[in-house]
């Protein structure tokens, strides 16, 4: 923290409105809702829907690089992968090579609640495509990517 930043008084802070974390929590529970709502039916929770997407666009993965890729904590993702392999959605196994890895993979029944729902996770996503439009969107993408990359 710089010196400059160390003298600033309560006053200065900017007003929630405009405050980067709150707007990002807003944002965020704006975007879920309808996505909470498409999984109400499915018993997924938003983590195991992440889990799922992600092992379908990248294929089978070890615990490490699935937790950075869907956004979770290792130990949330251990828990998540057992309820999910109990479930019959997951699978894991150890590679001969290196039995400390554990390669997930998506079961043929993960694929299956990935489909029933690939339609309407597509409207949802194309509607705040739509809402922002297409330039806008694309660039809070990348805006959101930028703040994510620890450089």
């Amino acid at each position: 923290m710089s010196r400059q930043d160390r003298n600033l008084r309560p006053s200065d802070l900017p007003s929630t409105r405009r405050s980067l974390p709150i707007a990002l929590i807003r944002a965020r529970e704006a975007v879920m809702t309808p996505i909470r709502d498409m999984l109400a039916g499915t018993g997924l929770t938003e983590q195991q829907w992440r889990v799922l997407r992600v092992l379908d666009e990248f294929g089978p993965l070890d615990s490490s690089e699935l937790a950075g890729r869907a956004g979770l904590m290792a130990s949330s993702l251990t828990r998540i992968v057992q309820t999910m392999t109990g479930a019959g959605l997951l699978k894991r196994h150890t590679p001969k090579a290196d039995r400390r890895r554990q390669v997930i993979a998506v079961t043929d029944a993960g694929r299956a609640v990935l489909q029933d729902n690939k339609a309407t996770a597509a409207l949802i996503a194309a509607s705040y495509r739509t809402r922002l439009g297409a330039a806008d969107y694309e660039q809070l993408l990348d805006l959101l990517e930028r703040l994510s990359d620890p450089e």
